[in-house]
């Protein structure tokens, strides 16, 4: 029994007639005779009531057929997942990440990506963490560049943290410094006209507590607005907002203070489904998010590690 063999009885069982099913395998009719007899030759049971208006499955034909459907596609799935891995010349990567990631690593990741692996078909979703990693556990993505993990969710997925980041002060750079020193102060930037984000922004519940924790009222000029639009108006000279690192690469427009005494930082992490086996495709973006994310790290300075180093 063959893989030929199954698509020949395949077929003749799709269209009931053998002229039919030699036609749609381009095989001559007595070609197609024969390979449906050595197949039921091999498992010695008749498959087809042979009749002059056609042909109709036997008992023991009707319990091949789903059998050889089944070995027919696990085949094709081999034989994609072995082009996969001679070249990538087909495949399918669906990666999600937040808004902050999608302006800046995840940019030079699809890009690198796409320049070596051209034919892949690419999907990103810009969702909240929390809302990456749902999608995740759906199905519908292959792999999320997170900020956030919950706990409770840790048997489902494996999460690689890749980078730790500052959060950093931002001001245009068209406007005089917001200080004349190297770092500011939480209590010096609440005096600071300021732009924040959304309520979904995981950074704002991690900017809102540091306020808290230290008894502070910030002054907000613009609340809600998203990544980009928070960029655009700093640079405008709007106010000043409090943004990771990440985003001022290639960003003339915007000048950046640290913050001095209280450190807010975050972890980048890429998350996939536990249970499930990665594509070659999916396997290589990875690699490629790793290697990008040791780039941006070397770029930002101080300001960047990665996640293994514990060097400041």
């Amino acid at each position: 029994m063959n893989l030929e063999q199954l698509r020949s009885f395949v077929e003749v069982a799709r269209f009931g007639n053998f002229t039919r099913a030699a036609e749609e395998l381009y095989l001559a009719q007595p070609s197609l005779s024969r390979q449906i007899a050595a197949l039921e030759q091999d498992l010695g049971a008749e498959l087809f009531h042979r009749a002059r208006g056609g042909s109709t499955l036997t008992v023991a034909g009707e319990s091949l057929l789903p059998l050889a459907r089944r070995m027919l596609a696990d085949a094709a799935s081999v034989r994609r997942e072995l082009a996969e891995l001679a070249g990538l010349e087909r495949g399918r990567v669906r990666l999600g990440a937040t808004p902050t990631l999608c302006i800046s690593l995840v940019a030079e990741v699809l890009s690198a990506f796409h320049a070596e692996h051209p034919a892949i078909e690419l999907h990103l979703s810009e969702q909240g963490s929390l809302r990456l990693l749902d999608e995740l556990g759906t199905g519908e993505l292959d792999l999320a560049l997170i900020t956030t993990t919950d706990a409770s969710s840790a048997e489902r997925f494996t999460v690689t943290p890749l980078l730790v980041e500052e959060l950093v002060v931002v001001s245009s750079a068209a406007a005089p410094p917001v200080t004349g020193r190297d770092a500011i102060t939480l209590e010096e930037v609440a005096r600071l006209p300021q732009i924040t984000f959304g309520s979904s922004y995981d950074l704002r519940s991690t900017t809102d507590a540091a306020f808290r924790a230290a008894g502070l009222t910030p002054e907000v000029v613009l609340e809600g607005a998203e990544m980009d639009a928070v960029l655009r108006f700093v640079e405008r000279g709007l106010g000043v907002a409090i943004v990771p690192a990440m985003v001022l690469i290639d960003r003339p427009g915007l000048r950046p203070v640290r913050l001095q005494g209280t450190t807010l930082d975050r972890t980048i992490s890429v998350a996939s489904p536990a249970d499930v086996a990665p594509t070659a495709a999916v396997e290589v973006m990875r690699r490629t998010i790793t290697t990008s994310a040791t780039a941006f790290a070397a770029r930002a300075g101080a300001t960047m590690r990665l996640a293994g180093d514990h060097d400041r």
